[in-house]
């Protein structure tokens, strides 16, 4: 499932306060504020796409994540993964490194990434 650029907005502010009444949401954004209307809106379609809950408290209700952010941008890498680079984590990889720029000292932090992550699997 995906989030819009708007819906990915106010899920980081979500993500960030844990639970949030619409005033709160509101709140976090900065000026200009975004109407009411609108974050209420993007609250539904993200609660219609299982991204958002909420608990009822009188006519208030507070909203909370259902989607753990890590778990969403692990999917999100997937797909790009998936569907640009032929489903190849290590075209991915070719990738990163060269167009990113890193720095020698970026690069032997990644080696040793990859090598923890090496000795996990074996054993």
């Amino acid at each position: 499932m995906h989030l819009s650029k708007s819906e990915q907005q106010l899920m980081e502010y979500l993500w960030q306060l844990e639970k949030a009444f619409l005033k709160d949401l509101i709140d976090a954004f900065p000026e200009p504020k975004p109407a009411t209307t609108t974050v209420a809106t993007l609250l539904k379609r993200m609660s219609d796409k299982g991204f958002v809950g909420h608990t009822l408290y009188g006519n208030s209700r507070e909203y909370y994540p259902i989607v753990k952010k890590s778990a969403y941008f692990k999917k999100q890498l997937n797909g790009i993964i998936k569907n640009n680079f032929n489903d190849s984590v290590s075209q991915f990889a070719s990738f990163f490194t060269q167009a990113t720029n890193l720095t020698t000292a970026e690069l032997k932090e990644l080696r040793k990434i990859v090598d923890q992550e090496i000795e996990k699997k074996k054993k």
